[in-house]
């Protein structure tokens, strides 16, 4: 998978407001971040399991929503640093704060070689945010005008840059290699640097008018809201343990609901492709050729079908059990 994980951590030092306590829109901003997610990372491992039939990695929707979730994450990072640095660099928080990101980027690459070697992340959210950071730096102190045409050159580079010698690999992670890249989680310096510029000069922008106002001050009251800006103020802790989470609550499901097998996602996915027209939609579909599995597994045509061996007789059968499922919904 080259899609990136819709996941990142908290930006990378604390974000003081102007009255010398945080901004607690920011954090809301985050934590809703986190909630997204979490709904495309759940839906992800669900995939990965074989418990859905969408392969969420590369149906166009998901990978759509995955760009947006880190894109906002990354703006994210941008706000912060400048909300950050409104008195100055402090050293020695924004040092410790990338240690923890580093750190962290670097747990994930060894938990990901030893449990999933062949799309181990080498190059994904966290590992961008560390290096981001530290390229952000110069870049808080040039006009508005001059970071927005930095973000706007940082998304059109890729497009323009096309030389071998970024098909090496120990350069793809700067994003201007040509070469397919299997990865679970793939966020390369362009063109997504461009976020956290887009952040920065937002922030320039917003802030200033912000200074003063009752959203500047506004604090969470309710639970939810709590909760919400809470998990954007520990995002990074957030993040690294809400996929353990996930994946052991998805182990103990499986104990129950037997996961889809690889022939049968296939089988079904092409069942849907060849189901699609302008007079069934998605959801139809899916609930079709999931009955005509089920129907073929109880005449026990399954293997088969799976086998492309049908009789004239079998293929004829296959046909009725079809329409009656298309009768059905």
């Amino acid at each position: 998978m080259t899609e990136p994980a819709a996941a990142a951590p908290s930006a990378p030092i604390p974000a003081p407001a102007p009255g010398g306590g945080r901004i607690a829109l920011v954090d809301l901003a985050r934590g809703v971040a986190l909630l997204a997610m979490f709904v495309f990372h759940f839906a992800y491992d669900l995939s990965n399991f074989g418990l859905i039939e969408t392969d969420i990695a590369f149906e166009p929707g998901w990978r759509l929503f995955a760009r947006c979730i880190a894109g906002s994450f990354l703006a994210i990072v941008g706000v912060s640093l400048v909300l950050a640095t409104r008195r100055g660099l402090n050293r020695a928080a924004f040092l410790k704060r990338l240690a923890m990101v580093v750190a962290a980027a670097a747990a994930v690459t060894i938990g990901t070689f030893f449990a999933m070697r062949e799309n181990f992340i080498f190059f994904g959210i966290l590992h961008h945010v560390a290096v981001a950071s530290v390229l952000a730096l110069p870049f808080l102190r040039l006009p508005t005008l001059l970071v927005a045409l930095a973000a706007a050159l940082a998304f059109a580079l890729p497009a323009f840059v096309d030389l071998p010698l970024f098909d090496q690999p120990w350069a793809v992670w700067l994003g201007f290699s040509h070469a397919p890249i299997q990865t679970a989680d793939f966020v390369p310096v362009f063109p997504w640097f461009g976020c956290v510029l887009a952040g920065i000069a937002l922030a320039r922008l917003a802030l200033p008018r912000l200074d003063g106002t009752a959203a500047a001050g506004w604090r969470p009251r309710s639970g939810p809201a709590r909760i919400i800006c809470w998990g954007g103020r520990h995002s990074l802790l957030v993040y690294l343990l809400h996929q353990p989470l996930f994946i052991g609550l998805i182990m103990l499901a499986t104990q129950v609901v037997a996961p889809l097998s690889p022939d049968e996602r296939a089988f079904r996915a092409e069942c849907q492709r060849s189901c699609a027209g302008p007079s069934l939609s998605g959801p139809a579909c899916r609930e079709i050729c999931a009955c005509t599995v089920d129907g073929l597994k109880r005449e026990n045509l399954w293997q088969k079908a799976l086998a492309d061996t049908l009789s004239s007789e079998e293929s004829a059968r296959m046909t009725r059990l079809a329409q009656a499922c298309l009768r059905g919904p």
